[in-house]
């Protein structure tokens, strides 16, 4: 009776092993046959679905980055108007397109339609119209590197942000990051290249993990529209301020010795920089950089799909997918990464809201020496001070991970801000006494965003009837011209072949 209970135990391992190493076949088979070519992209494609036919799982992993539907306590994937919450900012950016409209980005897909409808882009109802130059779509869609190839780089940069409206339909997508041919990482936007080649670096040089950073520091950066450089004269040539170093200490003298500046702002008359988003610049500072941790292995983690291993491009906050994004590296409980995330978080904002209503407090302050008779030599230093405080405040909250991927650089960052605006609070509050003024300054109403935009003489509803306006008569043309122009593209491609 023994032996054929043996027996049969034995026909039934043997039968499971069997099945188990059919199992692995087949995963293997699948692994091996998943990805290849459906379709050959030639040269530059724009459009997702077309690499999609290759790679699907990756690109149903990208189209979530429309949803919107994330929440944490300071972030979200949806709409949210920051304005409407801090509205002092409303001050720090009078003079400049952010005063009239900033909310919160949304995930990639949503690029063009956000550029579109922010109220910053203007309301241009003909090409060569607005405020904008082209260079502004950079960073929006995987139609530039292809117009780029098509006009040259320079010449591209030299345009209206309206003279590329039917060009420009792709959003944020494959042909960023990949070659085509062979899918490896590869970088599209010349502005890195030659940020690393001004600080004597080969970016060619990188490894496939600095690489996995790379592809998102062509535009998750701190950069400016260099108007002068030589033998480009009138393009709006996209520029990383790197030469000299990535800290924000190094960039603002970059700045100072060329003599830039993004605008002058209008109540305080300084001469102001405006931080853009130098995600990757702070990244390098903290302690995940230190340890080879790349942007992707966060914000792209690997996931398993039908037993398929891939990257997955539903690029986001690394708290919606913490699984995958943090327990790779990390043993503690998932409330307990959180509650570090949001500790850092409410700490680095505690005081970046204290500077920047510092700040507005100084803009105003200024605007009253000017009122009362200020010279230029009596304002210099003040305006410096104001000029480095918002500086440095920009750069910690324009850069949206700053309090997580480098928290002790951004808090000391802060600090230093804060002391640079309280001693411009200190020269004015001596100017003004000298000048006769010896009580308080008069201060707006700080909780209202429509007071604080009629205070700085921004007409809003004349701006949103003029986008909306834009909205419904002038993009719809754009996209379906665009459109058009792609199917014609595809039909001469396919009759070629």
């Amino acid at each position: 009776m023994k032996n054929w209970i043996l027996f049969l135990l034995t026909i039934v391992a043997v039968f499971l092993l069997a099945a188990l190493a059919t199992t692995i076949m087949d995963r293997k088979a699948e692994a091996r046959f998943a990805y290849q070519s459906q379709v050959v992209i030639e040269n530059i494609e724009p459009k997702d679905s077309v690499w999609g036919l290759n790679f699907p799982r990756q690109y149903q992993s990208y189209m979530k980055t429309i949803d919107t539907t994330f929440r944490s306590v300071y972030n979200t994937s949806g709409h949210r108007d920051v304005l409407e919450e801090q509205p002092e900012l409303v001050i720090l950016w009078a003079g400049y397109g952010f005063s009239k409209d900033y909310n919160q980005p949304k995930g990639h897909g949503h690029a063009i339609d956000d550029i579109h409808k922010t109220l910053r882009t203007g309301a241009p109802m003909e090409k060569g119209e607005g405020p904008m130059p082209s260079t502004c779509w950079t960073c929006k869609s995987t139609d530039v590197p292809r117009l780029m190839s098509e006009m040259g780089v320079t010449e591209y940069y030299s345009q209206k942000f309206s003279d590329l409206g039917t060009e420009v339909i792709n959003p944020i997508g494959c042909a960023d990051c990949h070659d085509p041919k062979t899918m490896n990482l590869t970088i599209t936007r010349p502005a890195l290249a030659e940020a690393f080649q001004a600080m004597g670096k080969d970016i060619k040089k990188a490894s496939h993990q600095e690489m996995r950073s790379l592809v998102r520091a062509q535009c998750h950066v701190e950069y400016y529209f260099d108007k002068n450089q030589a033998g480009k004269e009138g393009a709006n040539y996209l520029t990383f301020p790197w030469k000299d170093g990535m800290t924000v200490e190094a960039m603002e003298a970059y700045y100072d010795e060329i003599g830039f500046a993004d605008w002058e702002h209008p109540l305080s008359k300084t001469k102001m920089i405006k931080a853009q988003h130098p995600d990757y610049e702070l990244f390098t500072m903290g302690v995940h950089a230190k340890r080879g941790v790349s942007c992707a292995d966060c914000h792209m983690p690997y996931r398993t799909e039908g037993g398929q291993k891939f990257t997955d491009h539903h690029i986001g906050s690394p708290l919606s997918n913490i699984e995958n994004s943090c327990f790779v590296c990390h043993r503690e409980k998932q409330n307990d990464l959180m509650t570090d995330v949001y500790d850092r978080q409410k700490k680095i904002k505690e005081g970046t809201a204290y500077l920047q209503k510092h700040i507005a407090q100084a803009h105003i302050e200024a605007k009253k020496a000017w009122e009362l008779g200020a010279t230029q030599a009596q304002m210099d230093e003040i305006q410096k001070n104001i000029r480095h405080a918002q500086w440095r405040w920009d750069f910690s909250v324009a850069s949206h991970g700053a309090a997580f991927h480098a928290p002790l650089e951004t808090s000391r960052i802060v600090s230093s801000g804060i002391g640079k605006a309280q001693e411009a609070r200190i020269l004015l509050s001596r100017l003004l006494a000298q000048l006769g003024h010896n009580q308080p300054v008069e201060m707006p109403d700080f909780t209202s965003k429509a007071a604080l935009q009629a205070y700085i003489g921004l007409d809003i509803p004349k701006e949103k009837a003029n986008k909306e306006k834009y909205l419904e008569q002038v993009v719809p043309q754009w996209l379906q011209e665009g459109k058009g122009r792609e199917a014609s593209a595809k039909k001469v491609k396919l009759s070629s072949n």
